[in-house]
C-alpha cells in the first residue's frame, strides 16, 4: 500500500510540474513536425503580425527550432529575419543552434 501512495504522489507532483512547464519535453515527446510550421510562413516572409494559430504552434514546436532550421522545406523560413520577429510576438525564445 506505502508504495502505491507513493506512485500515486509522485505521479501527481510530475503532472504539477509539467502543468506549470517546468519540464521541457525533448523533441521526440514533443512531436516535432515541421508542416505544423506552415501556420506561420506569411508571417516570417511579410510584415503581418503572427496569428494567434501561428503563436500557439510555435510555442508546441519551440524545442524543435534548432532541428527545424536543417529541415529542407522549412529551414530557410527559419533562417529568415522575420522568423526571429514573429518568435519574439510570439513570446517565444529563437534558440541559438549550432
Amino acid at each position: 500500500m506505502g508504495s502505491s501512495l507513493r506512485s500515486c504522489f509522485t505521479l501527481a507532483f510530475m503532472v504539477l510540474l509539467l502543468s506549470a512547464g517546468h519540464l521541457q519535453p525533448t523533441e521526440a515527446q514533443s512531436g516535432c513536425d515541421s508542416v505544423q510550421l506552415s501556420w506561420c510562413l506569411q508571417s516570417i516572409v511579410s510584415n503581418i503580425p503572427p496569428s494567434q494559430d501561428c503563436c500557439r504552434t510555435l510555442r508546441t514546436q519551440e524545442a524543435c527550432l534548432c532541428r527545424e532550421t536543417r529541415d529542407p522545406t522549412f529551414g530557410g523560413y527559419l533562417r529568415h529575419p522575420g522568423a526571429r520577429r514573429v518568435a519574439t510576438a510570439c513570446g517565444v525564445t529563437f534558440p541559438r543552434c549550432d
